[in-house]
């Protein structure tokens, strides 16, 4: 039994309001979370590069009165306010943004360009929304700072690298952070999206998104001339029916009603229409929600792979690399559900709902698998009105990832900031006591 079991109702409710943080509060931090959307969506950085947001962001929560580590885990930032006894509640934003040209015609889109890590000139967008993250994480900041009457504890903000490329918070935490700085009890983290309309959220209980794994496929032939195709192996054929017989890992292999996921995003193969390459390449992303699915989909890559080489006579066998991955997200059930209270609170109950899990990943994974429980919900980026217009018609607006994606950024910041702080001071008006109990009682 937790602790709010034992509260009348109407005093559940009082203190669940007064936890929203009033309009003059959010007003009087809004300016600050907005400037630095604007700053950080015209100059984004790739992943593991975000030097100058890093910066930018470390500077905001000093001057808000934060204990602040810089470099932790690469180009991490670690925030840390303390205000008495009580748990240690950690709030995550991310700090990269991804290898995309901006095509929303913004008056401060991204025109930036920069090296990839193979030295490649790629243009660079905050096309996943996580310039409205760290937006929403320093207005936050701000209202607990001052607001200290109204929660106990220690609260730390983490700006977390690389979460595009799975790398960040295994970096961070292999760097100490949960050795080096207070171990959390619990830790939170939202995710803008176009699947709502501003100003509402989404909670999903247990399962949130799913396993990623990333697989390299390097098929080998033998090189040749264009005219003479039977004097060589061609690996851009081996790889055309290696794409197609992946297919049928799902459509055949999987049982039906299973969640599963077999993309080939690229091929890369040769230099000229009148040469055979000697090696073709392609990448795979896979997305499961169960382990022993998860693990039927990547033997059957590596057989199938291997046995289309087999077939056509290949010198050598394909190599078939995994070479990144992630667990899927779990939001332990008693605090979504606990959670819910002070979000339906703040935002009003019709802005509230319950969502499906979600095929996207993501490595805020990481850090729940250190024990820590962990409550990531989803923030409603659309705009009301094309959101209304897209159901109606049957469309879809611009995804994350796209170059098309702009949230409709006001009211987006607004709910952001407002379900974050709601959110933390529920938690910080917790013991650590209380909600260990909470969350092993979940857990059984």
């Amino acid at each position: 039994m937790t602790f709010y079991k034992h509260l009348p109702l109407l005093l559940l409710t009082a203190i669940t309001f007064a936890q929203a943080p009033s309009s003059k509060e959010v007003g009087s931090v809004y300016g600050d979370a907005h400037a630095l959307y604007l700053d950080v969506h015209q100059n984004p950085e790739l992943s593991a590069h975000e030097t100058q947001t890093a910066a930018k962001l470390a500077t905001r929560l000093r001057a808000a009165g934060y204990d602040v580590t810089e470099h932790v885990g690469g180009t991490g930032v670690v925030a840390i306010l303390k205000n008495g006894d009580g748990p240690v509640i950690m709030l995550r934003t991310e700090l990269d943004a991804l290898p995309v040209e901006e095509k929303t015609g913004l008056a401060y889109a991204s025109k930036v360009h920069a090296k990839d890590d193979a030295g490649h000139d790629v243009p660079v967008m905050h096309a996943c929304g996580h310039d409205l993250h760290m937006a929403a994480i320093l207005g936050t900041a701000e209202i607990m700072a001052r607001s200290k009457n109204t929660w106990h504890g220690t609260l730390i903000l983490i700006g977390q690298p690389a979460e595009e490329t799975i790398g960040g918070a295994e970096g961070m935490i292999r760097d100490g952070l949960f050795t080096r700085f207070p171990k959390p009890d619990v830790a939170v983290a939202l995710h803008v999206g176009n699947e709502l309309p501003a100003g509402m959220v989404s909670i999903t209980p247990g399962v949130y998104n799913t396993n990623s794994d990333s697989v390299r496929i390097t098929i080998y032939g033998k090189g040749g001339h264009g005219s003479m195709p039977q004097n060589s192996i061609d690996p851009i054929v081996i790889a055309a029916r290696t794409i197609l017989a992946l297919q049928t890992i799902v459509s055949r292999e999987v049982k039906p009603g299973e969640m599963a996921v077999v993309t080939v995003g690229y091929i890369q193969a040769g230099t000229k229409n009148n040469i055979i390459p000697d090696h073709a390449e392609m990448g795979l992303t896979i997305r499961t929600f169960k382990p022993e699915v998860r693990k039927q989909i990547l033997a059957a890559i590596t057989r199938i792979a291997k046995a289309e080489a087999a077939a056509a006579g290949a010198p050598q066998e394909p190599l078939v690399e995994r070479y990144e991955g992630t667990d899927l997200v779990y939001n332990n059930p008693a605090l979504a559900g606990r959670l819910r209270v002070p979000l339906e609170a703040a935002l009003g109950k019709g802005n509230v709902v319950i969502a499906e899990p979600i095929t996207p990943s993501e490595d805020f994974s990481y850090f729940i698998e250190q024990g820590v429980p962990g409550f990531y919900f989803s923030l409603g980026g659309a705009d009301p009105e094309k959101f209304a217009e897209a159901k109606a018609s049957g469309t879809h607006l611009p995804s994350n990832h796209s170059p098309l994606f702009a949230p409709d950024v006001d009211p987006a910041l607004h709910a952001g900031i407002i379900a974050e702080v709601a959110v933390l001071r529920n938690l910080l008006n917790s013991s650590a006591e209380e909600l260990q109990n909470l969350t092993v009682e979940s857990s059984h």
